[in-house]
């Protein structure tokens, strides 16, 4: 029932079918909400927080996976570099609810704090905190001493005051069918990107639906890349190279799966494709295929495993890479910008 729903809503997003005008009267009524809502926090019906650091916003437009967690670890690990101290606030879904902040690491339980704040921690040793109320979870890390804070999936969460906002679009769906949910994958609309400091394309962004947006033409393309692939029980890395030619089961429960099996596939590998709800809490049976080929899986999923499984079962990380000729002066403005906000604070 799941997957019929899941490949429904492709079509109907992303491929064109027009039973997307049957949903277009709830599409309207998200559209009044949205204007409502964005109208209670300019008139201060609904409050606006003001972090003691600098905050940046990483998030999108759409409904599902963009690239955004990569890009939140790149920039952290890039700020690092630039001296700064940045902590990361994230919603944590997938994981059980909590009325509090919760401080996260790479051995958290997925199934508490959720799959992608685990991965933040792991690959940047920067401090995480998870929270629904985004300014509780700024202001513990600013106690904790991050002079900067990266909120990873923020871009809708206006209660809490940003200094940089970036936007991530996924280039190969672009922004669907250009409508707002449930008749798209839109969470607001395509103006939106007008008030972003930085659009962001992961891969090369297609027309899709109607004609690119200046912005849009104007956003900065990167890309995703894999070097190699891990056991997750840590005894072997190996590089992803040594694969091609293979068939392994690929497992995914990301926002895009088939952007991971493509991935794979643009290695030489044989994909047998097994794709799962984001952030769905995946077990050792889930992935009990019953034959003896390899499991490559995303790392996000591979945080939700021990180490106590098989040879067989692998993960793959990726990094993100852009162009350096583009990125400099970028990361220069950022760095620039949050500098001249840390003075006034």
């Amino acid at each position: 029932m799941k997957d019929a729903i899941y490949r429904w809503i492709q079509r109907v997003w992303y491929e064109g079918d027009r039973a997307h005008r049957l949903l277009l009267p709830f599409a309207w009524l998200y559209c009044l909400l949205l204007m409502l809502r964005r109208t209670m926090y300019r008139v201060g019906i609904l409050r606006i927080h003001e972090a003691a650091v600098p905050v940046i916003v990483v998030g999108n437009i759409t409904a599902g996976g963009t690239g955004k967690t990569p890009t939140t670890i790149w920039l952290a690990q890039e700020m690092r570099e630039r001296g700064f101290s940045p902590g990361i606030v994230s919603r944590g879904y997938g994981g059980s609810r909590s009325k509090s902040s919760m401080r996260v690491d790479s051995a958290s339980d997925p199934a508490i704090v959720g799959d992608e704040p685990v991965l933040i921690a792991k690959r940047t040793g920067c401090p995480v905190v998870v929270d629904a109320d985004r300014f509780r979870a700024a202001s513990m890390l600013v106690d904790d001493g991050a002079d900067l804070i990266i909120a990873d999936d923020g871009l809708q969460h206006y209660g809490l005051a940003r200094s940089y906002e970036i936007c991530v679009i996924d280039g190969s769906r672009g922004l669907g069918n250009r409508t707002l949910l449930p008749a798209g994958p839109l969470r607001e609309t395509i103006g939106r990107l007008e008030d972003v400091d930085q659009v962001l394309v992961n891969g090369r962004l297609r027309k899709g639906a109607g004609p690119l947006s200046v912005v849009e033409q104007n956003a900065l393309e990167f890309e995703l890349i894999a070097t190699e692939v891990s056991r997750l029980n840590g005894s072997l890395t190996r590089p992803i190279e040594r694969f091609a030619g293979t068939t392994v089961h690929g497992v995914a429960a990301i926002g895009n799966p088939r952007r991971f099996f493509d991935l794979l596939r643009s290695h030489g590998i044989q994909v047998i494709e097994h794709a799962y709800p984001d952030h769905a809490r995946l077990q050792k049976k889930d992935i009990h295929f019953g034959d003896d080929f390899d499991i490559l899986m995303t790392e996000k999923d591979a945080v939700k495993f021990d180490r106590h499984v098989s040879d067989r079962m692998w993960y793959v990380p990726v990094d993100l890479k852009i162009d350096p000729v583009h990125a400099a002066p970028w990361l220069q403005q950022i760095e620039t910008r949050m500098r001249d906000e840390q003075g006034k604070q």
